[in-house]
């Protein structure tokens, strides 16, 4: 098919900033689609057809899909600096065929604030908390990191600010860049603990060098974090077991997890930590847990963790995303939870139950008889105080039981 749509990204210096492949694209477009401040960067007479001025509305996905109706015209969309950095690129290449859409990047925000700061821009982080949670930053938090952010807007760095400061980073640097390869480019720069900028320029990229205080813990980038770190009412897969409980869901890129029986949500949130791209969805049938399982899942960074305060199996039918794999820490005598887990698990999928007690190690037993699946029995003890000594002290035995779906998904 040929291409009809173009995305061009355009920088702070506007047209002189593009080559004349991209100009002649601007200016010979029956359609021009971007933000208001793209568009006003192309003065109204500088197309030669006089086009038509699509500025993204409040529904960006309502504006994409009405871009079909000018099938057989020439597109422009207009984006900021390299489309496919968490631009618009990636969500038009949903809804048309890469055969229909050409894509030519400018100067991005991440290349620019690279070269301003001094930074290699493959040893910093990249990140966005436009149209995202701040909360984000956290995972990402370390003594001596670099993070580079897209901010939403002109309030973000003071958001930013508090919450580095709250977390014991406030003696990291914020370097706040404004219009990046502009006439009013403009660095703002203080300790994120001295911070006094209630508002910046709304289009700005942060750079912040991390810098951990006494109070600071930063987080391992392996399972098994400190069980005293979740919020939980005693509900929590203990950290020994969720080590090992993770390995054997083994994520992987791009995959998604159900974890039925949720508790505290350690084993979702971890499962979430591994990579970025991974999903989950925490199951759990009390509210208060819930409530606990969000609060978790903002303080360590993965706010995008999805929560259903509902019974399982019941609740499988309205779960839209069939999962790579299944861990069912809780509910496991509900009748039918694990032949049904096991239908819903993709081919190829993983599904691992933890069982504390003899009428969960049943259910376990009798499912074991129609599918082929391995068992391991782990018990952790852990030192603890007798008297004016120290003795090991056994923690509740589990019987852990996985089982893989062969990827033909027999």
């Amino acid at each position: 098919m040929k291409p009809w749509i173009y995305v061009i990204g355009v920088g702070e210096d506007g047209l002189p900033g593009l080559g004349n492949i991209s100009q002649n694209r601007i200016k010979s477009a029956d359609v021009l689609i971007g933000g208001a401040r793209h568009l006003q960067k192309i003065p109204e007479n500088f197309t030669e057809k006089n086009a038509t001025r699509i500025v993204w509305g409040q529904s960006f996905h309502t504006t994409l899909v009405s871009i079909k109706k000018f099938h057989g015209q020439k597109i422009v969309v207009l984006a900021s600096g390299d489309p496919m950095f968490f631009g618009v690129g990636k969500a038009l290449l949903k809804h048309f065929d890469k055969s229909e859409v050409i894509i030519r990047p400018h100067m991005g925000a991440f290349s620019l604030a690279a070269s301003c700061m001094g930074w290699s821009l493959p040893d910093v982080v990249t990140l966005t908390v436009h149209g995202r949670a701040l909360e984000n930053v956290h995972r990402y938090l370390y003594p001596h990191a670099r993070l580079l952010i897209l901010s939403r807007d002109g309030e973000t760095p003071a958001e930013l600010a508090r919450l580095l400061t709250d977390t014991g980073y406030g003696d990291s640097i914020i370097s706040v860049l404004e219009h990046l390869g502009g006439d009013l480019e403009n660095c703002i720069e203080a300790q994120a603990n001295e911070w006094s900028a209630t508002k910046t320029a709304d289009l700005n990229t942060i750079a912040v060098r991390c810098v951990a205080g006494s109070d600071a813990i930063p987080l391992s980038l392996v399972p098994g974090l400190d069980d005293d770190r979740f919020i939980h009412d005693g509900q929590i897969t203990k950290r020994e077991i969720r080590a090992v409980t993770l390995a054997q869901l083994a994520p992987k890129p791009n995959e998604v997890l159900w974890d039925i029986g949720s508790g505290s949500g350690s084993i979702a949130i971890e499962w979430m930590r591994a990579h970025p791209s991974l999903k989950a969805y925490a199951v759990e049938r009390h509210k208060n847990r819930i409530d606990n399982i969000n609060a978790n899942a903002a303080q360590f960074g993965v706010p995008g963790l999805k929560t259903l305060n509902a019974s399982a199996p019941d609740c499988f039918k309205d779960m839209s995303e069939a999962p790579n794999a299944i861990f069912i820490g809780g509910g496991l005598t509900a009748d039918g939870i694990l032949d049904q887990a096991w239908e819903r698990l993709r081919s190829g999928g993983r599904l691992v139950a933890n069982a504390v007690t003899l009428q969960g190690e049943a259910r376990l037993l009798a499912f074991a008889e129609k599918i082929n699946v391995r068992f391991n029995r782990l018990s952790v003890s852990r030192s603890a105080a007798v008297g004016g000594f120290q003795a090991m002290t056994p923690m509740r035995a589990v019987l852990q039981m996985i089982a893989g779906k062969p990827l033909n998904g027999s």
